[in-house]
């Protein structure tokens, strides 16, 4: 069982910055840890996925060059800075787990532990 927290989210203006955090209950190096987002009415999509074992980091082309994922293995946190919010980067940001053994899936369906979310909000 992995509890995650997530925290950070607020309004923001267009342009500005966010750092989400993700708190959990266990050591996640070995497994692949993920940010998803899900906007009203629309399906929950994956932003930034890492497996830190692997040394693989895969990001949406949405959000490349704005999003940076980073972790904290002392304090077993996930970091999301966010720069160059757009209104479109608009949702409900969840923190995820999977036990898939290898790789970054992207899929909401292949991750196993899930945080109750923090919402984002970019006007313009």
């Amino acid at each position: 069982q992995v509890n995650l927290v997530e925290s950070g989210g607020r309004l923001v203006q267009a342009g500005g910055s966010l750092r989400l955090s993700c708190a959990a209950s266990a050591r996640l190096s070995h497994y692949a840890v993920g940010w998803f987002r899900q906007a009203p009415g629309k399906e929950r999509e994956s932003v930034v996925v890492i497996r830190w074992s692997e040394g693989s980091t895969y990001y949406a082309d949405s959000v490349k060059g704005r999003f940076t994922i980073t972790g904290d293995s002392a304090k077993n946190t996930v970091y999301l800075q966010m720069n160059g919010l757009k209104p479109e980067d608009t949702g409900v940001y969840y923190c995820a787990v999977s036990m898939v053994v290898f790789g970054t899936p992207l899929r909401p369906q292949a991750y196993n532990y899930w945080g109750q979310g923090t919402q984002v909000t970019v006007s313009s």
